[in-house]
């Protein structure tokens, strides 16, 4: 039987020093309709990816960034841009290529005659949901110009930091077929994002429906209409706060991340960081299935996409074929998790 969980003090109202606008936390059941509306709301444009737009949902609402790995052409980029239209987020879109430099990211100092100073001209990550497109073709110290944006929302130029407004997320995609002329992000760049997502191939009657959504709107362009505001998205994620999780589920967590530090195939396994996010997401995840309290299925629901990307194979394993992934589902199979949790 597991303990109740620790009683602690319910998230307060946040205050946002950028806009100077107080955030009410939402509660689980409003927090849970409005989640499924923006998720049925993506569901006319995006055909499938039933599962892993709600993990995305879930590491946006646990306040954190999303990568989409997965061949081109599955609509990974299509998910993204309605995900953020239906959040009502400002949305940016930047091609991403071995040429292109920190600045374009960030921005940059430019100097205006009629002032006579230098100016800040701001880049495309100041924005709701930055999506930098197949990051893994561009070189090593443009990905990392997103590393403080995503850690700390803010971007620091020429000494002076700016901070970006809130709710800001990034979402990246990669192929992780395509070798020649692509740049593999670093371990401690993959630790930044919360989850990484596989698309997959459609079934035959989804990708048939995709064709005859395509032919029968007559245009390329698939509008989506706003659920909910940026106002409305960090209130949602302040109520997530509230929520209490039981001390046996976190130490669940704890138990899945420390099994990948024991593991022959790999030479670097999941940091505190790995089964911080790992309760976060779960914890979301409870949220949009309206429950006030996470279940162990919670957690392996989002364990391969929350610390598969984290661990580094063995020169070995890496020989041999052997896929993070599959590690990651044989220590949930091992792993005893709790049998029931307080709440249920």
């Amino acid at each position: 039987m597991t303990t109740p969980p620790q009683q602690t003090t319910p998230a307060q109202n946040t205050f946002d020093p950028l806009t100077g606008q107080l955030t009410v936390p939402l509660p689980v059941a409003e927090i849970a309709d409005l989640a499924h509306q923006v998720l049925a709301e993506v569901a006319t444009v995006v055909v499938g990816m039933v599962e892993p737009l709600r993990v995305a949902l879930a590491a946006i609402l646990a306040g954190g960034h999303v990568l989409f790995e997965d061949v081109p052409g599955l609509g990974k980029t299509l998910a993204a841009r309605s995900l953020a239209g239906a959040l009502g987020l400002d949305f940016t879109r930047l091609q991403c290529t071995p040429d292109l430099l920190p600045a374009d990211i960030t921005g940059s100092s430019v100097y205006d005659p009629a002032q006579r100073e230098f100016v800040f001209r701001p880049g495309p990550v100041f924005t709701g949901l930055f999506l930098a497109d197949e990051i893994n073709r561009t070189a090593p110290k443009t990905q990392s110009a997103l590393l403080e944006a995503m850690a700390e929302r803010q971007v620091t130029i020429d000494g002076t930091t700016y901070p970006l407004a809130l709710p800001f997320h990034v979402m990246a995609t990669s192929n992780p077929v395509e070798y020649e002329g692509t740049y593999p992000l670093p371990e401690a760049q993959l630790d930044r994002f919360m989850v990484r997502l596989a698309v997959g191939y459609p079934g035959r009657d989804a990708e048939f429906d995709v064709l005859r959504r395509r032919l029968d709107r007559r245009q390329e362009f698939s509008p989506v209409r706003a659920v909910v505001t940026p106002a409305t998205v960090l209130a949602m994620q302040a109520g997530i706060e509230d929520v209490l999780i039981d001390d046996d589920v976190v130490r669940y967590c704890v138990d899945l991340a420390a099994a990948t530090r024991e593991l022959d195939e790999l030479e670097v396994g999941a940091s505190p960081r790995g089964s911080q996010t790992l309760m976060l997401v779960a914890r979301a995840l409870a949220v949009i299935d309206g429950r006030d309290y996470v279940l162990p299925e919670d957690v392996k629901a989002v364990a391969v996409p929350v610390l598969a990307h984290r661990l580094t194979l063995s020169p070995g394993a890496w020989a041999s074929g052997v896929a993070a992934a599959t590690l990651v589902s044989r220590i949930l199979d091992r792993v005893a998790g709790p049998t029931t949790v307080a709440g249920t």
